[in-house]
């Protein structure tokens, strides 16, 4: 399942969010956790439970990304969560101080339910793999890894990417396996 124009979000609820998450670090950088959402005073979309991912940069440079593949809380609720998260307990960068907040780039990815793939090999596999369109989520026992549809800007081939997942799920990049499971999502970009 992709995103169909009906489900995709505002201009104003895409700001919102924004601002939500944007509000959520400066927060977090003052008092050291999240906001509260008041969800009552939001639309009704930014209600309905989803999942994301908060990438932030500086300068053009990756600043910390946290998100959730699995639909568990209202939109609104895990952006401001995955923002905070992205701030201040992404393990590869220091905490976001107070004097950046306002330097960050904020992108907002909004992601569409878990499709399982199903395939005979990898070369089934790749032949399936939509580039510039498709996440992947890769799994085999203990080992997981996901990248963002985004992910495609820097490893536009099809192989490439697949193997660079398999490399971030802690695999080998030439691994495979007949238990190996992935799924696929596709975002709708919010910055």
């Amino acid at each position: 399942m992709s995103f169909t124009e009906e489900n995709q979000l505002t201009q104003q609820e895409r700001q919102l969010l924004l601002q939500l998450a944007r509000e959520s670090i400066r927060h977090g950088a003052r008092h050291g956790n999240p906001p509260v959402v008041e969800l009552h005073n939001l639309p009704p979309a930014l209600k309905q439970i989803r999942a994301t991912f908060v990438t932030l940069e500086e300068l053009g440079q990756l600043r910390g990304c946290i998100g959730s593949l699995e639909a568990r809380r209202p939109l609104a609720e895990d952006v401001v969560q995955n923002a905070f998260a992205a701030a201040f307990g992404d393990p590869r960068f220091p905490p976001v101080t107070e004097p950046e907040v306002d330097k960050l780039d904020i992108h907002i990815s909004v992601l569409s339910p878990l499709e399982e793939m199903h395939f005979a090999s990898e070369a089934d596999l790749l032949r399936q793999i939509r580039p510039g369109i498709d996440g992947l989520v890769l799994e085999d026992g203990p080992y997981r890894g996901t990248f963002l549809p985004a992910v495609w800007e820097s490893l536009p081939d099809k192989r490439d990417f697949l193997r660079h997942l398999k490399i971030k799920a802690g695999l080998p990049p030439d691994y495979w396996s007949n238990t190996l499971r992935v799924w696929r999502y596709t975002t709708e970009m919010i910055e």
